[in-house]
Formats: structure tokens, sequence, C-alpha cells
């Protein structure tokens, strides 16, 4: 029962969180044609929408295009984004005083230094699903790893299952065995065979 909750719940986050990118990505494409039409106005500083104007709401919409692909992506590198983007804004809309630019500057460089040296590549894994049956080396080739064989015709079926035999594992969806700069899961199997196998070509 709990399982089953958890799924919903699950479930009903991931739908809420696509009509919350549907409705932010409808009201920008709205606004950005309320814009479109009334640029004709931006030389008169004492309409809408004067340059200052025009600057602010291009961030703000800037900034809700980031928000969905951080909706949508759900990475670390989307926030990274979105925070770049609204602390900018900031800097470059607010003059309110030189020590707030300079702490914004000190901000970025603060969270492009956490992006250099904190988080690595395998931070987000990199997955590609592939046929159980696919040649390891067609494999190799395609997502750019070195996983082992010694056949030519040897298929990811194959070293899968030698690798977890060897590390005495029972061969099952989730069962994964992992290499140099690679690791293979198995994804779907069909009537006690592996049919289809994740290559997850980034991992820590």
């Amino acid at each position: 029962m709990q399982t089953i909750i958890a799924k919903f719940l699950k479930k009903l986050t991931e739908l809420l969180e696509l009509f919350i990118a549907l409705m932010l990505a409808a009201g920008i494409i709205l606004l950005c044609l309320r814009i479109a039409t009334a640029l004709i106005h931006v030389p008169d500083l004492n309409t809408w929408p004067n340059y200052d104007d025009l600057l602010e709401v291009c961030f703000n919409l800037i900034i809700g295009v980031e928000l969905i692909r951080m909706v949508y992506y759900h990475t670390p590198a989307t926030v990274f984004e979105v925070l770049i983007f609204a602390i900018a804004r900031q800097i470059i809309i607010d003059h309110s005083s030189s020590y707030a630019s300079l702490i914004g500057v000190c901000a970025i460089a603060i969270l492009f230094a956490t992006r250099k040296y904190l988080f690595c590549e395998f931070d987000i894994p990199s997955e590609t699903i592939l046929r159980a049956t696919t040649k390891v080396k067609l494999a190799n080739k395609l997502l750019g790893i070195t996983l082992p064989y010694e056949a030519d015709d040897a298929t990811l079926k194959d070293i899968l299952e030698n690798s977890l035999a060897e590390s005495d594992l029972d061969i099952g969806v989730g069962a994964c065995a992992y290499y140099s700069n690679c690791g293979l899961r198995v994804a779907k199997m069909h009537k006690g065979k592996i049919s289809r196998i994740e290559v997850i070509h980034a991992i820590h």
C-alpha cells in the first residue's frame, strides 16, 4: 500500500510540475507577444516599455525560461543557470550601490568556482538504453566509452552476464556491472532474458 501511494505521489508531482511549466511557458509567450507589439514605444522614456522596462522584463522572461528548464530537467546545471541569471539581473537592473554590485559579482564568481571545483562531470549521470544484442564494439564507438570485449561479435548482453556471473550477482532488472568509465544496468527483461541494457557512461 505504501509503495502504491509513493508511486501515485511521484506521478502526481511530475504532472503538477509539467502543468506549472506549461502555465509558465504560456505566460512567457504572451508577455513576449506583448513586448513585441509595444516596441514602438521604447524611444519614449515616459511610456511603457522604455529601455529600462524592456531590460527588466527581458531579464525576467529569461529567468522564467530557465525556471522551465529547471523544472523539466532537474539537474544542478539548470539550478546554477537560474541563480546566475537572477544575480546578473539584480546587478544590471538595480543600481542601488557599488557595494551591492560588488557582492553580486562575488556571488557569481563563487557560483562559477563551485561549479568548476565542487561539481564533477559524474554528478549528472548520462544514460542511454540499448538493445541487449547491440555489439560492444558499436556501443563503444557511438557513446565514446571503453567497454572491454574479446570477440568482435560480443554483445552488451554477453559482457554484462559475464560480469554479473563473476561478481556472483543474480541477473534481474536493476543489476549493474561497472567498468573503467561507464556502467551497464539491466533495464528490461523478456521471458527471463535481458532485452534492454542501460549504458551509464558518466558515473562517479
